[in-house]
């Protein structure tokens, strides 16, 4: 029960990374708080409920900056106390540089960078209030290296990178930590289209040779949102197999 008692708030909780991690934050003693635009997330806190732990779903755009205050808000006010904050929501857009378009840059660029923002800004006041808290937010090993047909997200997961060394350096004196983690190829519904050809020969390319599970990654996110990792502030845990060594 590493996180007994903790209120967590898991964005993009419903499907994937993110339900693995609220799977395993409420088998370790947390409440989670699963935010997602996909209703599904009901039954992710459903099957929790029913056998886990303990959770709940709101069907929360990271986007809507008064959403996500009037959400968090809400949760302090019912809970007391925010915890941990888990900014796992992301989506994808790719296409090659001359062929992407405004829309496709914005999309992402607004999700998977400026969620992070409003989301950590909104419960930043209540952590530091308590004098606790941990951040944990979604990078990828594309945000270290690149990846080919993803400048908008290579750009979004380098800017989470960067944003979690600032506040690492703005927080750490109310006892706030601030890190990230970046995955790599891993099995979730966001891969599921990728041609079985395409996809041998990426795990290929892993020098373990098999993509990870979404489980591999909430393991990541467990130990810097535990008391474990009181010292450990304003770095990017890379679970990728060893592709970026």
């Amino acid at each position: 029960m590493r996180l007994k008692n903790k209120v967590a708030i898991v964005t993009g909780g419903a499907r994937g990374i993110g339900k693995a991690i609220s799977d395993l934050f409420a088998r370790e003693g947390a409440t989670v708080i699963i935010w997602d635009v996909l209703d599904i997330g009901m039954e992710t806190a459903k099957t929790i409920n029913a056998g886990v732990g303990q959770a709940e779903f709101l069907n929360i755009s990271v986007t809507d900056r008064e959403a996500v205050q009037a959400a968090v808000a809400d949760i302090h006010s019912r809970y007391g106390k925010i915890d941990i904050l888990i900014n796992n929501a992301g989506i994808t857009r790719d296409k090659t540089l001359q062929k992407m378009s405004m829309e496709e840059w914005d999309a992402v660029i607004d999700v998977n960078l400026k969620g992070v923002f409003l989301c950590t800004q909104a419960v930043v006041p209540y952590m530091k209030e308590a004098g606790y808290g941990r951040i944990v937010s979604a990078a990828s090993n594309v945000g270290l290296r690149g990846n080919f047909g993803q400048t908008n997200y290579a750009a979004t997961k380098a800017g989470v990178i960067a944003m979690s060394k600032t506040w690492t350096m703005e927080l750490g004196k109310y006892g706030i930590t601030a890190n990230a983690v970046a995955p790599g190829f891993t099995l979730t519904e966001m891969v599921e289209k990728i041609p079985a050809e395409h996809m041998a020969q990426m795990k290929k390319q892993i020098p373990l040779q098999k993509a990870a599970m979404p489980m591999d990654i909430a393991y990541g996110y467990l130990y810097l949102a535990s008391d474990e990792a009181q010292y450990v502030s304003g770095i990017c845990l890379t679970i990728d197999g060893g592709i970026s060594r």
